[in-house]
């Protein structure tokens, strides 16, 4: 499952539903964070042309961490909080008001205060991983799992649904993206590793799961069964919308996640689009989560001249911005081309990226509701030989400097009562259907 880039060994692992989705996609590189949802997805080698938002990766070194011990930091707090333990804890008994006669060793104090020392940063992406769970995050590598199929991200330090995937068992549950996940199985997810709602919501497949969740809007949340199933995750559709006339015919591409193959099936798909000689085009990335940046980057070239920028990677104040630019296929240039692309708050990730390119440099018009807001790289990085800590390192800026972690992209055309769409009544896209035939 791991494989060898040219700067340092990668694991990959996309994030449409850690917990919920039943196979990783592999690549090589990042692996994504920023849902640090379930199923793994794919990554790639971030010294290229290919880094994933929300991804991490192993370091092939390990910091000389004599070198960077703080010189202004008063430890004496903590090592008095130590002796105090080993003095008078009594830890020939158990805790008060606990059932567990477990006692913890010197070794387990030492992975728990490194805990909460990340743990104070108030990032969810950033944590640290003791042997136990270093070993289940390996072993979650190797496997494939079933789960319920869904995304979920931390939102207001709330564990939140990104989006369900199509034809999932959280799709036909009625579960909705912007979903608070407040329970599973009865036990509460405040204050609780992003890691571990994840795991307690992955299971076997035929197995069910209690989820407590509050829609928004709603001041009362509701418990949703859920039985968990392999999920097969689609990648993209294509189809012909058609209106009065030829000129009114419209093609549609939806897609649904980027994978290893997006580019490519997204490539055929424009080509298809070419071979119809229309000129009207929507992109529909609603529920997509995201996955490969270089997918994102790749689709976004087809489309805008070559060294436009695509995303910055900010690695914060005083260190230099990474910039991802268009490779120029831009095939459309010269042409009568209207599009629009569709979003709602599923879209994150990629689909933020590759929304936010296309709009801000007016290439096409973004209609819809307010996207998730998801975009962070992350680090994979060894601390012993048995535990490591996964480490936000950087944030996706769009080309204009937007933050889309922080903000998430407002469309240019709001709709506001999508939520009562129905298959029938698709209210987003009969919004870009009028847009793009002007009536």
């Amino acid at each position: 499952m791991l494989s060898l880039s040219k700067k340092q060994i990668a694991v990959v692992a996309l994030i449409v539903a850690l917990s919920f989705v039943s196979g990783w996609y592999f690549g090589t590189g990042r692996v994504s964070s920023g849902g640090a949802t379930a199923s793994l997805v794919p990554v790639e080698n971030c010294q290229g042309s290919s880094c994933s938002p929300d991804k991490f990766f192993f370091l092939s070194n390990v910091f000389n961490t004599d070198k960077s011990k703080p010189q202004n930091v008063d430890f004496s707090p903590f090592w008095k909080t130590w002796q105090i333990l080993n003095d008078r804890f009594v830890n020939g008994t158990a805790a008060i008001n606990s059932t567990s006669t477990k006692k913890a060793t010197e070794q387990e104090r030492v992975w728990g205060a490194i805990s909460g020392m990340v743990s104070s940063l108030g990032d969810p992406y950033t944590v640290f991983m003791p042997p136990v769970e270093k070993t289940r995050f390996e072993e979650d590598i190797r496997g494939n799992f079933s789960g319920v199929g869904m995304e979920i991200g931390m939102k207001d330090g709330v564990p939140t649904v990104i989006a369900p995937l199509p034809d999932s068992p959280a799709k036909k549950a009625g579960i909705l993206s912007g979903d608070k996940v407040l329970k599973v199985d009865g036990a509460t997810t405040m204050d609780v590793p992003l890691d571990e709602v994840i795991r307690r919501i992955r299971g076997k497949e035929g197995t069910a799961v209690i989820l407590n969740l509050l829609h928004e809007k709603e001041r009362d949340p509701v418990d949703i069964r859920v039985v968990r199933a392999v999920i097969n995750i689609p990648t993209l559709d294509q189809k012909t919308i058609a209106g009065k006339s030829d000129t009114d015919k419209v093609y549609v591409i939806s897609l649904y996640n980027f994978s290893a193959q997006s580019s490519d099936l997204f490539r055929n798909a424009i080509q298809a689009f070419s071979r119809t000689g229309g000129n009207k085009l929507v992109l529909d990335l609603r529920g997509n989560p995201g996955g490969y940046l270089d997918a994102a980057v790749d689709m976004a070239s087809w489309f805008l001249p070559q060294g436009k920028v695509v995303v910055q990677e900010s690695y914060g104040t005083g260190k230099v911005t990474r910039i991802y630019s268009s490779s120029g296929y831009d095939i459309f240039k010269g042409k009568k081309l209207k599009m629009v692309v569709l979003v709602d708050r599923g879209s994150a990730s990629a689909s933020e990226i590759l929304a936010g390119a296309r709009a801000e440099h007016g290439v096409a018009k973004l209609i819809g509701e307010k996207t998730f807001g998801k975009g962070s790289v992350q680090e994979l990085v060894p601390i012993t030989e048995n535990s490591s800590l996964k480490i936000t390192i950087a944030r996706w800026l769009t080309p204009a400097g937007k933050s889309i972690s922080q903000n998430g992209l407002d469309p240019e055309i709001l709709v506001k009562n999508a939520a009562s769409s129905t298959p029938q009544n698709d209210i987003i896209m009969n919004q870009a259907l009028k847009y793009l035939r002007g009536y």
